[in-house]
């Protein structure tokens, strides 16, 4: 595979992750450990499945359990608190907030040795941010004060999977399959916490039962094997700068959807965002 394919098929990864925030609303009222637990048993299962026809399942074997329990973390973490955020915070706000990760790899990876931080770096991050205030800030702090602890989390998201993102490039040897391992011992954790700590409630109608299936064959399946390409063997300053179209994207899809409003704000935020991130990611090209 070349560099330039591993980087069209991470591509994929942006474009689906921007309907989890939609699918993700049309999910409820299904707990948020119980969709994780359903939606990466699916992706999960698709995992096996490529596995099996390909590399067969001698090649799990050849992975540490450290890079297992890695990989569990980050992707139980991550959705678990990105379904928290979308039932404590209005959809379109949290999602546009967690979807500062973009802007996160590329300033932290400007923190990596043999990198360094420019003044584009520290500009695209300030705009970013400022978009990101003014979601939160839409209205009136007080206005939305209760939505502040989903905010709070929308945030924790972005920092949880720029991270995971960066760690997985410095594992490149570590094959993409080793990500069935992760969705599938993400559902199971994800399915005891449940037990423990939800009141089962299962989705409402076709509607429903569709966006939980949807989420496990797309944005909470496909889309991890594909970013994990793409991350490991593609251009991942490209995949950065590409995937800062997300938030506008999802956005849309809620639009579309009858879910957020059009207001003029929602799409100066999310302008300010793609904005931000682009400079950054300009500025780690010339560092």
């Amino acid at each position: 595979m070349s560099r330039n394919q591993a980087t069209l098929i991470g591509f994929s990864a942006v474009a689906l992750w921007a309907l989890l925030a939609l699918f993700t609303v049309a999910s409820a009222p299904v707990p948020p450990l119980q969709l994780n637990a359903l939606c990466f048993a699916i992706g999960g299962a698709i995992g096996l499945i490529w596995v099996a026809a390909t590399e067969g399942f001698a090649v799990l074997r050849q992975v540490s359990w450290k890079v297992y329990a890695f990989g569990t973390a980050a992707l139980f973490g991550y959705h678990l608190i990105y379904f928290s955020a979308l039932r404590l915070a209005p959809p379109a706000e949290a999602s546009l907030i967690a979807y500062l990760w973009p802007l996160l790899i590329v300033v932290f990876s400007g923190l990596l040795p043999g990198e360094r931080l420019n003044r584009l770096h520290v500009f695209g991050a300030v705009v970013a941010f400022a978009g990101a205030a003014l979601i939160v800030a839409r209205g009136g702090i007080s206005a939305s004060a209760d939505s502040l602890p989903g905010y709070g989390l929308a945030f924790l998201c972005a920092l949880t999977w720029s991270g995971y993102s960066l760690l997985s490039r410095r594992m490149g040897k570590v094959p993409t399959a080793a990500v069935a391992v992760y969705c599938l011992a993400t559902a199971a954790l994800s399915a005891l916490a449940h037990l423990a700590l939800e009141e089962t409630l299962w989705p409402t109608g076709a509607m429903g039962w569709g966006a939980v299936i949807a989420l496990g064959l797309g944005p909470v399946g496909l889309a991890f094997y594909t970013w994990d390409v793409g991350v490991k063997r593609g251009d991942i300053q490209m995949l950065g700068t590409a995937s800062y179209a997300a938030p506008l994207l999802s956005t849309l899809a809620l639009i579309g959807a009858g879910i957020a409003a059009a207001s003029p704000v929602l799409v100066l935020a999310a302008a300010m965002i793609a904005a931000g991130a682009f400079l950054a990611a300009m500025g780690s090209r010339q560092g």
